[in-house]
């Protein structure tokens, strides 16, 4: 397990608009993870809002984050969920479905999207990285979608 965590960026004055898509299966977890990316978003900079949208499971993130990124609006979403492994391939199905639909919108869209669908082991895992505050995926979600912003912004500004 890595222990890195992206510093945080920059503040950055620009009026910002991220999504956040959260599935309500593991909601423990996962609310974990929607509370850590907010919170982080309030300390990168106080002209950033957010939208939050909740789906049943993981299964049902991408079919959401297709429909905000179609409207704009929007400058990145984070696809937050928890998916913990059980007896049978069910939960590696749904979360290579879900990656890989995750990638074709965000190219489609040409949209930040930030993919923290986690796959675990156990709930453990799941408590470490979406409860605790050390290696959190929200915290580090919000940092990756503020980055990938900015890193849009300067990439769109230079044509």
């Amino acid at each position: 397990m890595s222990t890195a965590i992206q510093s945080r960026p920059r503040q950055i004055g620009q009026r910002r608009t991220f999504a956040l898509v959260a599935s309500q299966y593991n909601s423990e977890f996962v609310n974990g993870l929607v509370d850590h990316a907010r919170r982080e978003f309030e300390a990168i900079s106080s002209n950033f809002s957010f939208v939050n949208y909740e789906v049943p499971g993981a299964f049902e993130i991408p079919l959401v984050v297709q429909e905000v990124a179609t409207r704009g609006g929007i400058d990145a979403i984070l696809a937050l969920g928890v998916i913990i492994e059980g007896q049978t391939q069910h939960a590696a199905l749904v979360a290579r479905a879900v990656t890989d639909a995750l990638m074709q919108i965000g190219l489609a869209q040409r949209l930040p999207i930030i993919h923290e669908v986690l796959l675990l082991q156990n709930e453990a895992q799941a408590k470490a990285r979406c409860l605790e505050d050390e290696i959190n995926r929200g915290t580090e979600a919000a940092r990756a979608a503020a980055r990938m912003v900015q890193t849009m912004s300067t990439l769109r500004s230079s044509r």
